[in-house]
């Protein structure tokens, strides 16, 4: 099997929110639970059982969050996986060893494996349906660091929780970032409901740090943590952040016990003021792994944090004019998209490139961005959930003061240089899968300037 097979097997079961065509009865069974990942990890040998984890769910920060964890566990010694989703550009950015995407060769024999157990599990009937794209690659980022030793596995959660395959693991830490409006189709439409998902990662007797700020997500989780007899610790009660500094759209701030003079001072390399937030709770996190024998120090957690690289996110690819990637898809996101212009960008023009798929709240997330652009040039990700850049205009056009339809990504980001001078910024957001598609054309130069552009 090579590299090549395996990814073009891989992508014709559709990716997160799809699966194999069958009844849909059968593909809502197969995509919201867990029996599926429950017997490809039985015929792969229970890899995930071969090394300690920590798992992360949340609406927004859990990506950042575990890049930030995985970094700290690498600046104290270990050999770490990492596995996130969804990918920018290649495949083997969601798993990782060692801040490295994972070898095609790696990932080829990762697929192969998988192949048969799958091939094991339809001949006997263990399988009702075949597994979809998030559970396979579940699969072998398992039996990737299983077969690599790692001596600790990040996992992030890819939707929800509590039915999203990764929650076979048992963690040493359970991670849940901030709570918001996401997915509601399929988590729920009260942010009661999307947090008891969430707090479905929490297993009996687990060690769980929240950094939830909703008081009705708050008391969601206690509640989950005093069933499951598990030990909460909420970021806001037992830490205070403090000495918060802006340079250049990045941050420093000083991560205190609230009870304690114990002290740890963060330089982050990600840009956002959100990311101080995530910080804390990696922090946090890394302190109840060191509690639990695990060999971190503050000076692992202040290095880690001040190495860590989280591509698409708040991304900075040139200056004069500024050019960013971000992969806000929610209205929180989108708020905090906000909040960054106004500390960084403010008095200065900003040109938007946008594109969403479907299931995204548009509406909301355009009435916060839209209004404070020059122009937003409307697009589209080539993917097959994607809206197209004339139904985006239908949606969402009128809360721009100006706008431009332009469905190839490429084309839009070359308009937007066009138009932007040197004081000037381009953002391109909605949709991360965007962001993966222009990141790959910035990196490949492939960005045609528009002849003739319209004024």
């Amino acid at each position: 099997m090579t590299y090549e097979e395996a990814t073009r097997y891989l992508l014709t079961l559709g990716k997160e929110l799809s699966a194999p065509r069958q009844p849909a009865s059968v593909a809502q069974a197969q995509k919201f639970g867990l029996g599926n990942i429950r017997v490809l990890a039985e015929a792969l040998g229970q890899p995930q059982r071969a090394y300690p984890c920590a798992h992360i769910a949340g609406t927004n920060g859990k990506g950042s969050t575990a890049a930030m964890l995985d970094s700290i566990l690498r600046a104290a010694g270990l050999h770490t996986g990492l596995y996130t989703s969804p990918h920018l550009e290649r495949i083997n950015e969601r798993i990782r060893l060692d801040g490295e995407n994972v070898s095609d060769a790696d990932f080829a024999a990762a697929f192969a494996r998988l192949a048969a157990a799958i091939e094991s599990g339809i001949a006997s009937g263990a399988l009702a349906a075949h597994p979809t794209y998030f559970e396979c690659l579940t699969a072998m980022a398992f039996d990737c660091f299983a077969q690599h030793a790692v001596d600790f596995g990040v996992f992030e959660v890819g939707m929800g929780g509590r039915l999203d395959a990764t929650n076979l693991v048992v963690p040493e830490v359970a991670i849940i970032t901030q709570i918001d409006f996401d997915h509601e189709n399929y988590l729920g439409h009260s942010v009661e409901e999307i947090a008891g998902e969430k707090a479905g990662i929490i297993k009996p007797g687990a060690w769980v740090v929240s950094a939830a700020e909703r008081p009705e997500a708050r008391a969601v989780i206690a509640r989950r943590c005093a069933e499951m007899d598990a030990r909460l610790v909420e970021i806001d009660t037992v830490y205070r952040i403090e000495e918060v500094r802006g340079e250049s759209g990045c941050y420093r701030a000083v991560v205190s016990g609230a009870h304690s003079s114990r002290k740890i001072a963060l330089e982050l390399p990600l840009p956002g003021r959100f990311q101080v937030r995530n910080a804390a709770t990696a922090v946090a996190a890394a302190r109840l792994l060191a509690e639990r024998g695990f060999p971190v120090s503050d000076e692992d957690i202040a290095r880690g944090i001040a190495s860590v690289r989280w591509p698409g996110r708040l991304e900075r690819l040139a200056e004069r004019p500024a050019v960013y990637l971000d992969g806000t898809h929610n209205p929180a996101g989108a708020r905090e998209l906000v909040r960054f212009w106004e500390e960084n960008f403010a008095g200065r023009r900003i040109f938007l490139v946008y594109g969403a798929v479907r299931d995204k709240a548009v509406d909301e997330i355009a009435g916060l961005l839209f209004p404070r652009a020059t122009r937003v040039l409307l697009t589209a990700p080539q993917q097959p959930r994607a809206i197209s850049a004339p139904l985006l205009a239908e949606m969402a056009g009128h809360l721009a003061s100006d706008f431009e339809i332009i469905a190839d990504p490429a084309q839009a980001l070359a308009r937007a240089l066009v138009l932007a001078q040197p004081d000037d910024a381009v953002f391109v957001t909605g949709s991360l899968y965007l962001v993966g598609d222009l990141r790959a054309s910035w990196n490949g130069r492939h960005l045609p300037v528009p002849a003739s552009p319209p004024a």
